[in-house]
């Protein structure tokens, strides 16, 4: 045979192949459960658990804050920071939805404006990301960040 019958391609080298897994996406049943917390609000407000105010708001964040860092810093959940973001994102749309559909203070409740959404939205999104800051320094000190 000769090389007019069959042409020689040029070598390309071989891509090595990735030493570990790849990176997994976010897991929306997750964020979905944990946003879910922002029910405690008005089922507290309902139940007269934890009092009345900041006292009560403050349980609320320190709960919510303890549960999400403890499930993704100590779960191993990959891209802790971006989930948690997208977490604060959700549970500042379930407080919005909870609001306007019920009323009582907060985004869409009483004496809200509608622009008050937005700013809401994005500092549910920071205390996310905050909290996955956490997170993620918790699996690094233990020894699993991905």
């Amino acid at each position: 045979m000769t090389s007019a019958q069959h042409p020689q391609t040029p070598h390309q080298p071989q891509q090595p192949a990735p030493t570990g897994p790849a990176p997994a996406g976010i897991s929306w049943p997750l964020v979905a459960g944990l946003a879910s917390m922002a029910l405690l609000w008005p089922l507290t407000g309902l139940t007269g658990i934890g009092g009345t105010g900041a006292p009560r708001a403050l349980g609320i964040v320190t709960l919510t804050a303890a549960v999400w860092i403890g499930v993704v810093g100590l779960g191993r959940v990959p891209r802790p920071v971006l989930t948690l973001t997208m977490t604060g994102l959700a549970f500042g749309v379930v407080a919005l939805l909870v609001s306007t559909l019920v009323g009582g203070a907060g985004p869409g409740g009483e004496g809200a404006g509608a622009w008050t959404a937005v700013p809401a939205l994005a500092m549910d999104a920071g205390w996310g990301a905050l909290a996955g800051l956490v997170a993620l320094g918790v699996q690094k000190a233990r020894g699993g960040a991905r």
